[in-house]
């Protein structure tokens, strides 16, 4: 099954950008995913294609209309009607490598790339759209957000990744940052790898990996931590009642 991937945008020319290279760009030569671009500008129903419009009670910027969006919307709908709809936009819910993991799973996304003050309100709850943002930060437009979502996506499709397993001890996968990486040459300006890393006993590695990714995930992202440390607090308890027989 390929991965289909249609992008709802203004500037169809910036894609597939970064993902026609590495990874990305050879598994769409290989033919296990698929880009097509639709510009919205065409469903404008004007002489003029005019997709935007002043935001209703006033303010700066121009909002993307409603109904252009929506026939944008029905159009891709039409060629791929099984997969999601997506619109990057700052005030959706986070992006997370579980999300990720369940749309590299199905059979592709739409994405709709917004411009200008944003989207229309009414589009979301119309046309069933996920509001997805990729981080507390704004960006010109949708399409960098896309691309991100797309290659996070991609790399996770099989036969991507050169080993099967590459993706499973990476930050967030087991709710932890991933534990830090070293390599040759085995001192550097004075700094030298761990010494457990160099020790070949596995189990003594896989300890220390595991305690570096609580360490880290505990000083650099205490939400994690938390959500982290809850969810085993939750399973521990299941399972003691499970052996309880309640």
């Amino acid at each position: 099954m390929t991965f289909a991937a249609t992008i709802l945008t203004l500037y169809p020319e910036m894609f597939p950008g970064p993902l026609g290279v590495s990874l990305a760009g050879r598994a769409r030569e290989e033919g296990k995913w698929s880009l097509d671009t639709v510009q919205i500008r065409d469903f404008a129903i004007d002489k003029h294609k005019t997709v935007d419009d002043t935001p209703a009670g006033g303010g700066a910027g121009m909002v993307l209309r409603v109904d252009v969006l929506a026939a944008a919307i029905d159009h891709a709908r039409s060629l791929n009607p099984e997969v999601p709809v997506i619109a990057m936009t700052p005030r959706g819910r986070p992006l997370t490598q579980a999300r990720v993991r369940e749309l590299a799973a199905g059979p592709g996304v739409i994405v709709l790339c917004g411009r200008f003050e944003g989207f229309d309100e009414r589009i979301f709850e119309a046309r069933d759209v996920e509001e997805v943002s990729i981080g507390d930060i704004v960006l010109s437009g949708g399409e960098p957000a896309a691309i991100m979502l797309l290659d996070a996506c991609i790399r996770l499709l099989p036969g991507v990744m050169g080993a099967a397993s590459s993706g499973t001890e990476e930050s967030f996968e087991q709710g932890l940052l991933e534990y830090p990486h070293y390599t040759r040459p085995a001192t550097w300006e004075g700094r030298t790898i761990p010494e457990v890393l160099r020790s070949g006993d596995h189990a003594k590695i896989a300890a220390w990996r595991k305690n570096q990714s609580e360490v880290d995930t505990r000083l650099r992202r205490p939400d994690l931590w938390e959500r982290h440390e809850g969810a085993r607090v939750q399973s521990a308890s299941g399972a003691r009642r499970k052996d309880e027989g309640i």
